[in-house]
């Protein structure tokens, strides 16, 4: 690949000048890393798309973007032969999660240009599946449409599962004993995510698998049916690695660090050792499964870049979500990172559900957080339904600067 890519790739082609590399005896972590910040640069500089094309642009058949979240949204184009690629990863994923032949998909999406579940559509549609795509839809309507088609899987993000379930218990609609079995979830850390993870399986009374990918990288992980609470890498398709985010050294198995990549399937608009900006645990050995593919551990997966300082306390959203989602009566969420008479804040604003005891419940959610987190929090209680509510990658994090 890299040979075909050098000679091909204009942005891989002034990455590698001068690099030697003999992908027999060399190992890959002696090949520089790319960031996201050099894509951007890249587009930037060579708009639209930027110069990470192999082939001449009369090739590229699909376009997607990243969804914002993470700063100027990348553009990513892929060629039918890329595509496939996609389509035959999520074929993985589902093999991987036990889906039978005569399983029914939802897919409530908007099917707009972020990549979100379009390739996990797609593969369903390929591999034979009934698969409505409920763009464009309400939240009720969707869940009717979902009961009246007899959808045994949902694919959305886990924010959003959490809000069909909301939804349903609102407009008296059930979904423990429906036909619905298993959601896979991606975009957010919230499948990884204990209490999160209970919560959605409880209101559903459905088995969750957690999915990881990007709109740069592609769909490279999965969670197995033998063995819940973790994601595999797909090494098949992936050359994975871990480093210290500072020194860039690898780390060993077992030990935290940022997730590097490099995708093996989609030539035509490579990444070779990109710094995903998520921080893992991977470990090696053989799972229940019988797979050997490094497996990243349940709760462990965060953005760095989503961390806060809060008083000299890293602090990471997940860690916040995971305590707040063990409160039932805790409905929703935000978090605030202010600065209140010069010092750092760390401010909780709780959705109480309509039954419960608001001050006990900001009280009992306070005391979890300092106990666990070694910060002391603000927690202010809002008004029923005045939080948003999201359909895909949730913002629940507002930082002094207004950002999110």
């Amino acid at each position: 690949m890299l040979e075909h890519v050098r000679g091909r790739n204009a942005f891989y082609r002034r990455k590698l000048d001068g690099v030697r590399f003999d992908a027999a005896g060399d190992p890959v972590d002696s090949l520089p890393l790319t960031t996201r910040a050099e894509l951007e640069q890249d587009q930037g500089d060579h708009p639209p798309y930027g110069t990470n094309l192999t082939e001449p642009l009369t090739r590229y058949v699909r376009l997607h973007q990243t969804s914002g979240s993470a700063g100027t949204p990348l553009r990513w184009l892929d060629t039918a032969e890329n595509w496939e690629w996609w389509k035959r990863c999520w074929g993985i994923i589902y093999a991987a999660a036990g889906v039978r032949d005569d399983d029914r998909f939802l897919f409530p999406f908007s099917f707009g240009p972020f990549i979100g579940f379009w390739g996990a559509f797609e593969a369903a549609v390929a591999l034979g599946h009934l698969s409505l795509a409920a763009g464009g839809m309400s939240t009720p309507a969707r869940l009717r449409f979902m009961l009246e088609n007899a959808v045994t899987v949902v694919c959305c993000t886990p924010t959003y599962a959490l809000r069909m379930a909301e939804v349903a218990a609102e407009e008296g609609i059930g979904l423990v004993g429906s036909p619905v079995r298993a959601l896979i979830v991606a975009g957010e850390p919230g499948g990884s995510i204990v209490g999160t993870r209970q919560r959605i399986e409880t209101a559903w009374g459905a088995r969750v698998f957690d999915h990881w990918g990007m709109t740069e990288i592609g769909p490279l992980a999965f969670e197995c049916l033998e063995n819940p609470g973790g994601i595999h890498l797909m090494e098949t398709d992936c050359i994975p690695e871990v480093i210290d985010p500072q020194t860039c050294v690898l780390v060993p198995d077992g030990e935290s660090g940022e997730l590097v990549v490099t995708n093996l399937g989609r030539w035509a608009s490579p990444l070779i050792r990109y710094r995903t900006g998520d921080q893992v645990r991977a470990t090696r050995g053989r799972c229940p499964c019988a797979r050997s593919f490094a497996r990243l551990g349940c709760c462990i997966r965060e953005r760095l870049d989503n961390m806060l300082i809060v008083r000299g306390h890293n602090v990471y959203p997940s860690a916040i979500e995971g305590i707040i989602r063990e409160f039932p009566q805790a409905a929703e969420f935000r978090v605030r990172a202010e600065t209140r008479q010069a010092l750092s804040e760390l401010v909780l604003q709780i959705e109480p559900a309509s039954s419960a005891d608001a001050a006990d419940l900001a009280r009992r959610v306070a005391e979890a957080v300092r106990d666990r987190l070694n910060v002391r929090p603000v927690v202010e209680l809002v008004a029923p339904g005045s939080l948003p509510r999201f359909e895909m990658k949730a913002r629940r994090v507002v930082r002094a600067d207004g950002s999110s």
